[in-house]
This record gives C-alpha cells, sequence and structure tokens, in this order.
C-alpha cells in the first residue's frame, strides 16, 4: 500500500513546441509551467479493504449438512433399486443385514460431501476451505501428545459411566461386530473417516454458524452496533456457550441409537461433546479436537480387540 495515498505526479519534460525538433525544449517558463498541468495524475481514492466475513454461517452449515443427508439417501436409494439394501426392517425395527456395505455407503457419503465442500465453498468465502473451517493442523500436530492423551481419558471415563449402568446385552452397534472383516472395518472407519467428518461438521460449522446466529440476535439494533458487527469477526463467549450446548446435545442426539438411547450414555456423549468443543476453542483448530475424537474412538476400539482376542472371539461381547 501506498505511503501516499493521493499522489499529484508532475511531468519533469515538458511537451515541445510544434516545430521543434525531437529532443528540444521549449525556453519559455510558462510553456513549461502550462504544459505540464496536462501532466498532472489526478487523484485517486485507495480500494477501499473488503469488509471481514463471519464464515461458516447458519446458511453454510445448512446447506452442508443438507447436501450429506441427500447423498445418503441417493445412495441408499441407488442400492435398494439394485436390490442390495444394507439395512432392513423387522417388527419396527432397523436392523443392518450388511454392515460392511453400511460402512461403505457411509464412507462415500462422507469423502463425496467433503469433496464438493471443498471445490464449492472457497468459492463463496474467498479462501481455502480448510481456512474457513479453522483446521490448522499444525497447531494440532504441535499438541498431538496432550490430544491424544486426553481422548484416551474421555474414553477411560465412558467405560466407567458404561460399568455402573447395566446396558442391554446386546447393543445396536454390535451388528458392525459379527465378522473378524466387519469388526476391522468399522475399527478403521471409526478412527479415520467417521471423527474428521463429524468435526468438521460439528465443530467446523455448527459451531461458529449458531454462535454467529446467537450473536446476530442478540445484537442492538442500532447503527453503532451495526457498525462494529461489520467492521469484526469476533464472536462473544455467550454466543460460544449457547452453540456448545446445541451442537452438544445434537451430537449426544445423532448417537443415541448405537447405545439404544440409554440416558447415561447420552450424558456421557453430551459431556464428550462438550469437552471436544472447549478443545477446538482453545486451540482455535478442528484437526485438534478431530485428534481427541479420534483417540477416544480408538480407545474404545482397543478394548474390543484385546477382549475378544483380535476380533477373532465376537462371540464374547454377548457373554
Amino acid at each position: 500500500m501506498s505511503l501516499f495515498p493521493n499522489p499529484v505526479i508532475l511531468s519533469e519534460a515538458p511537451e515541445r513546441a510544434a516545430g521543434e525538433p525531437n529532443g528540444a525544449q521549449s525556453k519559455d517558463p510558462e510553456a513549461s509551467n502550462t504544459t505540464s498541468a496536462f501532466h498532472t495524475t489526478l487523484p485517486t481514492e485507495p480500494d477501499a479493504p473488503a469488509p471481514p466475513r463471519r464464515i461458516p454461517n447458519l446458511g453454510h452449515a445448512l446447506l452442508f449438512v443438507s447436501f450429506t443427508a441427500l447423498t445418503l439417501f441417493l445412495f441408499q436409494v441407488l442400492f435398494f433399486a439394485l436390490g442390495k439394501s444394507p439395512i432392513a426392517h423387522h417388527a419396527g425395527a432397523i436392523a443392518v443385514e450388511h454392515p460392511k456395505l453400511q460402512i461403505a455407503i457411509l464412507a462415500a457419503t462422507y469423502l463425496v460431501t467433503l469433496a464438493a465442500a471443498w471445490l464449492f465453498f472457497p468459492l463463496i468465502w474467498q479462501r481455502s476451505f480448510l481456512d474457513g473451517v479453522r483446521w490448522s493442523w499444525a497447531t494440532a500436530r504441535r499438541q498431538a501428545g496432550k490430544l491424544i492423551a486426553l481422548g484416551f481419558v474421555l474414553g477411560f471415563m465412558m467405560q466407567i459411566v458404561t460399568y455402573f449402568v447395566a446396558p442391554p446385552k446386546v447393543l445396536p452397534i454390535d451388528q458392525f461386530f459379527l465378522t473378524p472383516a466387519d469388526a476391522w472395518l468399522m475399527t478403521l472407519f471409526g478412527t479415520l473417516v467417521a471423527p474428521a467428518f463429524e468435526e468438521i461438521c460439528f465443530r467446523g460449522f455448527l459451531l461458529p454458524a449458531f454462535a454467529i446466529a446467537y450473536d446476530w440476535l442478540s445484537l442492538p439494533r442500532t447503527p453503532d452496533a451495526r457498525a462494529r458487527w461489520q467492521a469484526t469477526t469476533t464472536l462473544s463467549p455467550d454466543s460460544f456457550i449457547f452453540s456448545a450446548i446445541l451442537t452438544s446435545a445434537i451430537f449426544a442426539a445423532m448417537h443415541a441409537a448405537q447405545y439404544a438411547s440409554q440416558w447415561a450414555a447420552l450424558l456421557a456423549l453430551f459431556s464428550i461433546s462438550l469437552v471436544l468443543t472447549f478443545v477446538r476453542i482453545k486451540t482455535g483448530s478442528v484437526a485438534a479436537s478431530t485428534i481427541v475424537h479420534a483417540s477416544y474412538n480408538l480407545f474404545d476400539f482397543l478394548l474390543l480387540c484385546i477382549a475378544t482376542g483380535g476380533y477373532r472371539h465376537l462371540d464374547r461381547l454377548t457373554q
């Protein structure tokens, strides 16, 4: 940016008079002053910087979630038309008849959604997708040891909750552990794919979207308040508290079916989501909360793997 926003530049050499040879200079000072005026560069206003944008907002989040739901629905319809639907209804309950296919459909849905978001949102955000959702891998990498340890602690606490609360003999999630191949596939999906997608969805999109909406609805309808809103991207602590509670409630509800809607398990999931949200806000990195989430899932899978002899004796899960 120029240090002199409105420069006035005068020509150092006036135009030559008619009939003068090239290179000849006018001897008349008045002519010099007159011709110099025609070389004065008019002042120009500097380009005003674009106002900061609050992203992802509620519209962006709804678009991301809607695209995910639509993609999942289309995959389900496609395989149903091919006679290979992974789920079926028995006595009013949903049963997973083909666990591998269901995991593959979920993984494909997540990857297609992320690929579409990677290409689409930078066009409207005017910044990269990872920057828009605050991925910040460098921040997470520097604290990876602490984040992994925190994930294991959360997994241990969840085991304590399930120990004191008698769960049903068979949980819906057990349908994905009927064979060793199913179990290993679920382990890979639950450790690598699902945590990254869920954190981008909940902590990358929904968390800032609900916080932005809260601050907008709480904004005084005055010119000064509107000017501050347009000039900054700062979110209030109250908005983050509201958004953390709301997103954690949705997070727990989304996983309710896996634990047969047990209130203790849902409360534990709600608390875990609050911790993941705290990590995201504290570090400013969705990658950081993803590492904690993946480590939490990995702890559960490690216990299952050990308890079943490397998934070779899955019958022990129902004993």
